[in-house]
């Protein structure tokens, strides 16, 4: 076995390493863009399905190895409908050399400065009564979202958020998306939720948000034009009437994964919410 790896080793060339260099740095720059689209999903479940028929082939279980041979068939076939829209994008990411752009990475500094900047717009556009619809994208990407607004690609701030909601501007309507610590879209159309035990109350707004938070990982801010109530949508779940510290510590700690809201607070504001509703 030494021998055979030594043997190995000794046809290893120079130009083998620079190949082999350039396909791990290029698969590892897919890896990165596929992060910020639905992709990631789908190809964690495909390499699942390859795991299982894999081993099923190894454990001689014939039936179960056939049906999920026929499945990757239809996988396979499917794949060019399904991607299309991250095949199309990649696409013009390598057309436009940004497909081997740094990631951007945040820190707790800025993700305080953001923090602190959109909870300041949600309490002044809460006391003004302006309708705002914040989107904080999370590890599944919001792309497809994106791509129904404006780009702006601006750093997030309140006065940015404020002229962004500001009532009969053109970009009011729709949500806002950050990513990271930059406002990358505004006026983005996101999907209602399909939910029938909802309160009369809730608008357009809420719903959306609630869908994209169903959708999604994503959370989503939400201050209603009608009443100026502060609400936050996260995994299906819509918490209303936050105060200033109720949305910055729910955002810190759905925005930082290992972190948890302080003990109680959850519960908090759902009786909080079960007591507005009276």
């Amino acid at each position: 076995m030494l021998l055979q790896i030594q043997g190995i080793v000794k046809t290893i060339g120079i130009l083998d390493v620079i190949d082999t260099a350039l396909v791990a740095y290029f698969l590892y720059r897919i890896y990165l863009m596929l992060k910020h689209t639905r992709a990631a999903a789908l190809v964690k479940g495909l390499i699942v399905l390859v795991f299982l028929m894999v081993l099923s082939r190894w454990l001689n279980l014939h039936v179960i190895n056939w049906i999920l041979e026929k499945l990757m068939t239809v996988v396979m076939i499917a794949l060019p409908v399904v991607f299309q829209p991250e095949l199309r994008r990649a696409l013009e990411q390598i057309g436009r050399g940004r497909l081997f752009h740094k990631a951007a990475e945040l820190d707790e500094q800025e993700l305080e400065e953001v923090i602190g900047a959109v909870t300041s717009a949600a309490v002044v556009m809460s006391q003004r009564k302006v309708g705002a619809l914040i989107v904080f994208e999370r590890e599944t990407g919001l792309e497809e979202r994106i791509e129904t607004g404006v780009q702006i690609d601006g750093l997030v701030s309140d006065s940015l958020l404020l002229n962004i909601f500001e009532k009969d501007t053109p970009l009011h309507d729709g949500a806002v998306i950050i990513r990271g610590k930059r406002i990358v879209a505004a006026s983005c159309l996101l999907p209602l939720t399909d939910a029938r035990n909802l309160s009369q109350e809730l608008g357009t707004r809420h719903r959306a948000a609630l869908g994209i938070s169903e959708q999604s990982d994503a959370i989503v801010l939400v201050v209603s034009e009608e009443t100026g109530t502060i609400s936050l949508a996260k995994n299906g779940e819509l918490l209303r009437y936050l105060q200033a510290d109720d949305v910055k510590e729910l955002l810190r700690a759905g925005i930082m994964t290992q972190l948890k809201p302080k003990a109680g607070l959850l519960e908090q504001l759902r009786r909080r919410f079960q007591g507005g509703r009276q």
